[in-house]
């Protein structure tokens, strides 16, 4: 019974371990192309992680999280998470560079977290902007 209660108490430590290497997962289910879509909204996440403007609870828990995440390379990312990083950074490329450009003077000054990322983003990105050039045409 004690060796039960032993790997009982081993697994729960090991869940709780295991479930504290990813962040939470709390904001999800959050609508990202309604933020994209909406100038106000994104500004106001653009305001919160330039510390130019007060932080939602999400934008907040975004702030403290993404110099880790860039460090980690997202590793303790939901794979939802990942997906809406993939979206906001192809948004912010494409449609707001200044932006763009303003996050990574902030986060990313040396350029060391874009540059393993370069080749991937930038495929993805051109695949975008052609799209949207086709649109535009049409």
């Amino acid at each position: 019974m004690a060796v039960v209660c032993k790997v009982v108490f081993f697994a729960a430590i090991l869940i709780g371990v295991l479930q504290a290497e990813k962040y939470t997962a709390k904001w999800d289910n959050i609508n990202v192309d309604e933020i994209l879509s909406s100038e106000r909204l994104l500004k106001n996440y653009m305001n919160c992680l330039m510390e130019r403007g007060s932080c939602t609870p999400d934008g907040a828990e975004l702030k403290k999280n993404l110099p880790d995440a860039l460090e980690t390379d997202c590793s303790k990312c939901t794979d939802k998470q990942k997906e809406n990083t993939e979206k906001v950074v192809d948004f912010l490329i494409i449609e707001k560079p200044d932006w763009w450009e303003e996050l990574q003077k902030k986060y990313d000054p040396t350029g060391i977290y874009y540059e393993k990322k370069k080749d991937v983003i930038e495929e993805r990105t051109k695949e975008k902007r052609e799209k949207k050039e086709k649109a535009k045409k049409e």
